[in-house]
């Protein structure tokens, strides 16, 4: 699989469902270019187990985000309408009520395909069929865009494994930090701390007093 990082996110319009209750046509992160980065990420299947504790996170952490002026966008193979019907349904009863967030609709799987994270390929089987063969969902892919609309960081987990909420901020403080100041961030990097200047010199010095 070819990393989509230093290339232009793939382009996509597609129904949604924004504010945990409206459906909308055509939805695109072409909205946000030149405005805001954006945190898009994938997850399996509405009405699942490790999914929820995920999307409940990120709306938990969502003026985090806010504040350093990210759209956060999530996705799956589900149609608007399960999504619609999960973010109805209470969270003591397995729903995600309270996220208000967008999640993008991709029953085609197209989406999650061309952003490289569906969890399987079609194929014909010995009688010239078309079929489907894997998992037909998406990896838990998380990918960071610029404001350029350039993929800057991506994530892939398998489907048991869920993501770090705060490691996504971090990495988004991180790409912040450098396209204000220049400086590079060294391993294990938070916000607030000293990062290096990218040439040997910055990485002596900062090697030096660390």
């Amino acid at each position: 699989m070819e990393t989509l990082i230093g290339k232009k996110a793939p382009l996509f319009k597609a129904k949604a469902v924004v504010n945990g209750n409206d459906i909308i046509e055509n939805y695109s992160l072409e909205q946000f270019i030149g405005k805001k980065e954006v945190i898009f990420f994938f997850y399996p299947l509405d009405f699942t187990f490790v999914c929820p504790t995920e999307l409940i996170a990120f709306q938990r952490k969502i003026e985090e985000f806010k504040k350093r002026n990210i759209e956060v966008v999530a996705c799956s193979i589900d149609s608007e309408f399960s999504h619609w019907a999960w973010l109805n349904t209470d969270q003591n009863n397995g729903g995600i009520k309270g996220v208000k967030y967008p999640i993008v609709a991709d029953l085609t799987k197209t989406i999650a395909e061309s952003f490289g994270v569906l969890a399987g390929e079609y194929d014909y089987d010995n009688d010239g069929k078309l079929i489907f063969e894997g998992a037909p969902v998406a990896y838990r892919g998380l990918f960071l865009i610029d404001k350029k609309g350039v993929v800057r960081h991506s994530l892939i987990n398998d489907l048991p494994l869920g993501r770090s909420v705060d490691e996504t901020l971090r990495m988004v403080d991180a790409l912040q930090h450098f396209e204000k100041y220049g400086e590079v961030c060294p391993a294990n990097w938070k916000e607030g701390e000293d990062a290096m200047k990218p040439s040997a010199d910055g990485v002596a010095d900062y090697l030096s007093n660390h």
